[in-house]
């Protein structure tokens, strides 16, 4: 239970920072309106609304791969339920994957 939790949390910190850095990219780079549209062709050239882009891109892609995994592993353990603890060596002080 404690690995679904750690990863429920990872995936809730990701897409955090996801909407936080549209939030503040739309409201600094590229604001509602016609003035936002003017300004918005200086502003997307700036080093700061370059990193927003970098930050939505990246966290786009880590709160994607997060779902994708979760949503795969609860198709294999629908498919062949505990197959994965039985492939994994007994190894002491680590536990096994849930």
């Amino acid at each position: 239970m404690e690995v679904i939790l750690k990863n429920v949390a990872a995936a809730l910190l990701a897409y955090s920072a996801h909407y936080s850095a549209t939030k503040f990219y739309n409201y600094a780079c590229v604001p509602d309106g016609f003035m936002g549209y003017l300004s918005g062709l200086i502003t997307t050239g700036s080093p700061v609304c370059q990193a927003g882009v970098q930050i939505i891109s990246n966290t786009q892609v880590s709160y994607s791969s997060m779902i994708m995994i979760g949503i795969t592993r609860v198709l294999v353990d629908m498919v062949a339920p505990g197959t994965l603890n039985d492939m994994m060596p007994d190894i002491p002080n680590i536990p096994k994957v849930l």
